[in-house]
């Protein structure tokens, strides 16, 4: 006879929405620790897909009550509108709009993803930020102006230019490459942008390339919302999660 299997590990739901277009979940679950669970709702699609019109789409707040609802029926302790250009975009105020408006549909505790990375930026000690983005210029200005709002001195910024729909398609090596260009001595992290980049394997080992915290939009997203729920993301090597220093060219630090 074989051995009677052992219960399931309890879970703390956590709620996600994320926009419609994306395709990273499996990214989000490498941050979470084995008795967490992610809900992931996803909000209406939009019907003008350029950049800059598809994410002004989805800076309202109004996409965002019915996929709230759907993830806070599953008893979640915190929710998460995870699309960086979605949450910046509108600038500070309508980023505060955004949570105001999961908070009234019902989640006990919200954050968006923009929100989400200046509070990881402030808490690693960074004011001095180079941003990479994969974004066209209008979106990419628009990002650098959110961030200067929020207290944070961007000295340099490099985007790829690319449309939403081309974004998935960018690879390791180009995400890693694109760390690398966008860094500046000055800098004291470097933030790379977008929810649709993938990211997770790239960070511990640019991070100790640089010698600099990089903080990611999946990253800072989950690290933000399992904070909010009282809970700790996961991530080997990842200054964000860990909180020390990376190791590698610290003379970079200025």
């Amino acid at each position: 006879m074989g051995s009677t299997p052992s219960e399931p590990v309890p879970q703390t739901g956590v709620g996600v929405v994320a926009s419609f277009d994306f395709n990273r979940d499996r990214e989000l679950w490498r941050w979470v620790p084995e008795h967490v669970s992610l809900f992931i709702s996803r909000t209406g699609p939009v019907a003008d897909r350029e950049g800059l019109a598809l994410v002004r789409a989805l800076n309202d707040a109004e996409v965002l009550r019915r996929p709230t609802r759907e993830v806070g029926e599953l008893d979640v302790s915190a929710v998460a509108y995870l699309c960086t250009a979605c949450s910046f975009v509108g600038g500070a105020a309508r980023e505060r709009r955004l949570r105001e408006t999961m908070l009234a549909e019902g989640a006990p505790a919200a954050v968006t993803t923009a929100g989400a990375v200046v509070t990881g930026l402030r808490a690693l000690g960074a004011r001095r930020v180079a941003v990479a983005h994969p974004y066209v210029p209008a979106v990419g200005e628009r990002l650098r102006a959110y961030l200067t709002e929020s207290g944070l001195e961007v000295v340099s910024q490099r985007g790829l230019g690319l449309q939403p729909a081309e974004i998935p398609a960018v690879s390791y090596a180009r995400v890693r490459e694109l760390v690398r260009e966008s860094d500046h001595p000055t800098a004291d992290a470097v933030f790379l942008s977008c929810t649709a980049l993938p990211t997770y394997d790239v960070i511990a080992p640019i991070e100790a390339e640089l010698g600099k915290p990089v903080v990611t939009a999946n990253q800072a997203t989950v690290w933000a919302v399992l904070r909010a729920a009282g809970l700790t993301a996961v991530g080997a090597g990842q200054r964000l999660l860990t909180g020390r220093e990376p190791a590698g060219r610290a003379e970079h630090r200025t």
